[in-house]
């Protein structure tokens, strides 16, 4: 499986993704993109990585998101315990990639993930992930919902390997991420 190599350590602006960047360059060898996303969800159990984890990643993504105003935080009692959670407040911002989405399938398809744009193929990604695909086409009338389902099914069905070997950059890794997802 592939493995994550550093080509650059220039600051992004973004914490998280700073943090991420000084852990990759401090490991000695070269871990793979699986291993990666256990270690930096906090998802490894091994004791000799625990160093690369980053901490509270979950509560840190939550939190930048609730300053940009797309989430805000509330207390929710559950039973013998209060538990914090993060509904969405900015609906408008989730239907705009609702709406993106779903046009992507729909009316721009190319049928081709390599000429697909970067950020909409990583977001169907993500969205599959997450097991959300179904909810970001609910929406469409029945016809177009198994168009759009039909049709990603398709592009997440391709070999990652294969696709990742035509891509560069930014493509290659939302293979290899689609790859450690589907394991």
């Amino acid at each position: 499986s592939s493995q994550v190599l550093l080509k650059s350590d220039a600051p992004t602006g973004d914490v998280l993704l700073d943090e991420t960047l000084r852990h990759i360059k401090a490991t000695e060898v070269a871990e793979t993109v699986q291993t990666w996303i256990e270690l930096l969800t906090g998802e490894t159990w091994n004791p000799f990585k625990l160093q690369y984890q980053l901490r509270n990643v979950r509560e840190r993504l939550a939190k930048a998101l609730v300053e940009k105003g797309i989430l805000t935080t509330e207390k929710q009692n559950f039973l013998l315990f209060d538990m914090t959670t993060h509904p969405v407040s900015n609906t408008s911002e989730k239907q705009r990639l609702v709406k993106k989405l779903q046009e992507s399938v729909l009316e721009r398809w190319v049928n081709d993930p390599q000429r697909m744009e970067r950020r909409t193929l990583a977001l169907l990604v993500l969205a599959h992930a997450s097991d959300v695909l179904e909810n970001v086409f609910a929406s469409l009338a029945d016809e177009k919902y198994d168009l759009a389902m039909n049709r990603t099914k398709d592009l997440l069905d391709m070999d990652p390997e294969v696709e990742a070997a035509k891509g560069r950059g930014t493509m290659e890794m939302i293979w290899a991420v689609l790859a450690a997802f589907n394991k």
